[in-house]
């Protein structure tokens, strides 16, 4: 494998790709897209010109859980048509290939308004911006009313308590991954359990679903939602976690909330919309009671903490593609993710 493409054996994957895409034309030349703090994403162009993505788990990793590429093949596989996703080509779950699972799909053309900058290169129209936020929201309630077994995702996991499993599932990832001793981190554990609000909304949570990954069509629709990306830690559930999450992303003018992202959401600049256009879009579109709002977004600052004390560790561990990054900042915003749980089980637990 080329240190360019680490985690890509480019001519054994473009070998299985010409065997398993319909359609592709060989030779095929590889891009990496996103190293990610997860998943790996690269693109693929075949000698006609077409082009494809190819994923899979990060560096280090056993395919299994977040990483599982099949999994994430069927969502996508399951869901288009219902909502905008790339569309499933192929996947691969024979490790001998690339030394784990992978999938392709298509290319969607459009761009990811991950940063300020992002969005300024390539939606500058307030009005398009407008329409962007509204779409997001949009597809998010269309996602979470989706009939699960009509679309063939009833059995794809359990649907029912889903904050005590997450609540298990990352209390278990935080003793795995911690690289030291937070008190905050400790004290958060037995509040986010036992603050949990009964679960009244069950369907399809994609666990990562914010402005920085969707792609939006940037020409003549533009700010129309073209496709939701990054599947790895999708499950059925209480699908208000999603909610939570979208608010804890969406950065208003102003806020003083630290960065606890890689990016400065393009939402920071007011013409996305506001939070609270968030919420009441959400629940006019849905029927939903969004009155727990505050808890779910303390849940998910929590939930992020221990992911985020995961991508330490494993950059750390030189487990990543892109090994230039803060790691100052890596080990804050585990504290700062903490406190910000902390303001919002307090604002929900006040009534």
């Amino acid at each position: 494998m080329s240190e360019e493409l680490r985690g890509l054996d480019s001519s054994a994957v473009a070998t299985w790709m010409a065997d398993h895409v319909d359609g592709l034309v060989p030779p095929v030349t590889f891009s990496l897209i996103a190293g990610g703090h997860s998943n790996l994403t690269f693109g693929a162009v075949d000698a006609a010109g077409t082009e494809y993505v190819v994923r899979r788990g990060p560096l280090g990793s056993g395919g299994g859980g977040a990483h599982d590429m099949g999994r994430e093949h069927r969502v996508i596989s399951a869901l288009h048509g219902s909502i905008p996703v790339p569309r499933a080509l192929a996947v691969c779950l024979d490790d001998s290939v690339n030394g784990t699972s992978f999938y392709v799909m298509s290319r969607v053309a459009g761009a990811v308004l991950d940063n300020v900058a992002s969005a300024d290169a390539h939606l500058s129209d307030p009005a398009a911006r407008r329409v962007a936020g509204k779409q997001l929201i949009d597809v998010l309630a269309d996602m979470h009313r989706v009939d699960v077994d009509a679309v063939g995702l009833g059995d794809a996991a359990k649907r029912e308590d889903f904050l005590g499993r997450q609540i298990k599932r990352f209390v278990g990832m935080w003793e795995r991954n911690q690289t030291r001793e937070l008190p905050v981190m400790s004290a958060l554990v037995d509040r986010v359990a036992a603050l949990a609000p009964p679960q009244r909304h069950t369907g399809i949570v994609h666990g990562d679903y914010r402005i920085g990954n969707v792609m939006f069509d940037v020409g003549s629709d533009a700010g129309r939602l073209v496709a939701v990306l990054d599947w790895e830690l999708w499950t059925l559930g209480d699908v208000l976690a999603d909610v939570g999450f979208v608010l804890n992303n969406w950065y208003e003018p102003g806020d003083p909330n630290p960065q606890v992202f890689m990016e400065t959401a393009p939402t920071v600049t007011g013409d996305f919309g506001s939070r609270r256009d968030v919420i009441e879009r959400y629940a006019d579109r849905t029927g939903f009671d969004v009155s727990a709002v505050d808890y779910y977004r303390g849940f998910q600052h929590w939930r992020m903490a221990v992911l985020a004390e995961g991508v330490k560790k494993r950059y750390e561990s030189a487990q990543m593609a892109n090994t230039d990054v803060d790691f100052d900042h890596l080990a804050q915003r585990v504290i700062d993710l903490a406190v910000l749980a902390e303001r919002h089980l307090d604002a929900y637990a006040a009534g």
